[in-house]
């Protein structure tokens, strides 16, 4: 792979409907690299977050029915996140519940599993170039225009990059 080619910044977020987040990436990698790095923590830690950031828990069982989490402590402030696996077809689709663990914080006073959004990532390769699709369903359209305003994309933005740094030097 040509480790001098960079798509930072590249991922597209748009708002299919009032309560869907559609993001949109594409990595100089093979479907099989990209997938291998969202599913395993040893490799999640490298990309997911900031550089910055601490990792206190990255747990992933990767099977129907497995769940997965994620908590990085960044500065003074600890922020999880967990889900359920659904649906798992290697190395092309990816289907999970995702819970943010600290709205309590946030003044919002419900369970977070019962406001979980539903996340397809679905992975298509042509070309020795793989297209990301995260398909983020929110509950409603308040969650879903929460999510945007929390500052989703700029973290988003980073972390992509830092994913496409790792596949792009690692990759099959």
């Amino acid at each position: 792979m040509n480790t001098t080619s960079s798509r930072h910044g590249s991922a597209v977020v748009t708002l299919p409907s009032d309560t869907t987040i559609q993001i949109t990436r594409q990595f100089d990698a093979s479907a099989a690299s990209v997938f291998r790095a969202i599913t395993t923590p040893e490799l999640v830690k490298r990309w997911w977050g900031f550089e910055t950031a601490e990792w206190k828990v990255c747990e992933i069982d990767l099977r129907v029915g497995g769940s997965w989490r994620y908590v990085v402590q960044e500065g003074d402030t600890e922020v999880g996140f967990h889900g359920v696996y659904q649906e798992i077809d290697p190395p092309w689709r990816v289907v999970s519940t995702e819970a943010f663990e600290g709205l309590a914080a946030l003044g919002i006073d419900a369970d977070p599993d019962s406001v979980a959004s539903v996340n397809t990532i679905t992975l298509d390769e042509a070309d020795g170039v793989t297209t990301m699709t995260s398909l983020i369903e929110h509950v409603n359209k308040e969650h879903r225009d929460g999510h945007i305003a929390s500052g989703m994309e700029g973290g988003m933005q980073v972390s992509y990059d830092r994913l496409e740094d790792l596949v792009v030097n690692d990759d099959d």
